[in-house]
């Protein structure tokens, strides 16, 4: 069945299977290490308080029929021995059905931990990684070749995914279109990385050339995906190195990790395939009447694109079938930093003993370097970026986390790098405090060795105790 197979892109699905399954894994160890904080019934954003108002047509999930918090970490401890075993390649020793099931297994249990994870969920490429994790349901294993249509979905996935992004842009902030950008994104973006502060001390005529041909790429190389060989392989290639760039300038979690895997679905690698019979007639009528199905949901994402009015990150279906993506519509110039204090003065005071709280991402102490993390997604922390940008973000979470401090709570401290007070001896007080955060120069860094300078802005939060009413501004 040549007009439904193409064997020569049997490598090509294998190291995007693996490359989907370690994600995956990402995706499933960030949950069961954070969600006890964040959505646990002790979290933030409780998701027993979600389901309870949010029906299950509208953000199905398991846990709409079940809750707790053994529950949860059971799911998530499940997904990543599944995502470990796909990874190890189990899905290849399986009847054909049998894998198809078994990739539907981390998508359905990540549907169920998105479709409640609330803000903490709320990023684009939670869907990119549900709509990607659905095609690889359809992508079969060794006992069929790759199917023509679910290799041309995934490179539909991909054009969305960059052709999106590029229009946001071009119809987003000015700097885009004048090529300045970067002389502010990459000491603005929500998590720098450890190279982010040598890429924003890059000449500014590098900038532009930079900018200019991330246009280039997002733009223009898309439609070459759907060319023939070779330069569909040349077009795929370009975003890859592109992807890197933007992966050692900054943490953007599995979302450059992912648009990687993509791309290398669409590249012609050396033919390794072995002889295979025909595929199934049910799996061939699987592969053509639901790859239908999400051609037809392509309407909204697709609609979405071609509006003036486009907007970023956002699902037209509660299974994240099909999606729209983008990012960085506008860029802030200036940085903006959440600082959160504890002190143990019975009274608080200007000169009180007031301690830091030290986040494991996020910009704090200007001595201490950024780390890498992605494709590690450290959720707490890209929250902060928004509230820093304006307290409506951290309406609904800031004040419980404030709380938990003042506890000690011990499944909150660990979301952070270092805090100044043991779990057994919490502060009597919280504060939180604005600051303005620059790169230092090169001079500043040989000084001082300090890779920010940072400048109070005002009160973010005044002195709270557990006994007072909490309000900040």
């Amino acid at each position: 069945m040549e007009w439904f197979t193409a064997s020569e892109y049997w490598l090509s699905r294998l190291v995007f299977q693996r490359a989907l399954a370690g994600l995956y894994l990402v995706a499933f160890l960030t949950a069961a290490l954070q969600f006890r904080p964040l959505i646990g019934d002790r979290g933030m954003l409780p998701v027993r308080r979600y389901v309870e108002r949010v029906p299950f047509r509208a953000a199905p999930s398991l846990f709409h029929c079940h809750y707790s918090d053994r529950f949860f970490a059971l799911c998530a401890w499940s997904g990543c021995a599944v995502s470990a075993a796909l990874l190890a390649g189990v899905d290849t020793l399986l009847p054909l059905w049998a894998a198809m099931l078994l990739w539907l297994v981390p998508w359905a249990l990540y549907l169920s931990i998105v479709n409640v994870g609330q803000t903490w969920y709320s990023f684009g490429w939670e869907s990119l990684l549900l709509e990607v994790g659905f095609l690889a349901v359809l992508l079969g294993n060794d006992k069929v070749a790759p199917p023509i249509v679910v290799l041309f979905l995934l490179r539909w996935v991909l054009f969305r995914v960059e052709f999106g992004a590029g229009l946001i842009k071009m119809r987003g902030d000015a700097c885009w279109r004048n090529l300045t950008c970067l002389y502010h994104h990459h000491e603005t973006q929500p998590m720098p990385g450890p190279l982010s502060w040598f890429f924003h001390h890059l000449p500014r005529p590098l900038h532009r050339v930079e900018v200019a041909a991330n246009h280039f790429t997002q733009l223009v190389v898309p439609f070459l995906l759907f060319t023939p060989q070779p330069v569909a392989t040349a077009a795929a290639s370009l975003m890859l190195l592109t992807q890197l760039w933007l992966v050692l300038s900054g943490n953007f979690s599995w979302l450059n990790w992912l648009t990687i895997a993509l791309a290398a679905s669409a590249l012609r690698l050396p033919d390794t395939s072995p002889t295979v019979p025909d595929p199934p007639v049910w799996y061939t009528a699987v592969v053509l009447a639901v790859s239908g199905v999400l051609l037809a949901l392509s309407y909204h994402p697709v609609r979405n694109m071609i509006s003036r009015r486009q907007v970023m990150n956002r699902s037209f279906d509660p299974l994240h079938l099909v999606n729209t993506y983008g990012a960085f519509g506008s860029v802030t110039r200036i940085r903006h930093e959440v600082v959160i204090e504890g002190t143990a003065d019975e009274t608080p005071r200007k000169d009180s003993d007031w301690r830091e709280y030290e986040f494991k991402g996020k910009p704090g102490d200007p001595q201490h370097w950024p780390r890498q993390f992605a494709p590690y997604h450290l959720r707490l922390d890209w929250l902060m970026w928004f509230a820093a940008l304006s307290p409506s973000y951290a309406g609904n979470w800031f004040g419980t986390l404030v709380e938990r401090l003042l506890e000690g709570d011990r499944a909150t401290l660990n979301l952070l790098r270092r805090s100044p007070f043991p779990p057994e001896a919490p502060p009597r007080y919280i504060r939180a405090r604005l600051f303005r955060y620059r790169y230092t120069t090169w001079r500043e860094l040989r000084e001082t060795g300090a890779c920010w300078e940072r400048t109070y802005v005002r009160e973010y939060l005044p002195p709270t105790r557990l006994a007072a009413e909490r309000s900040y501004s």
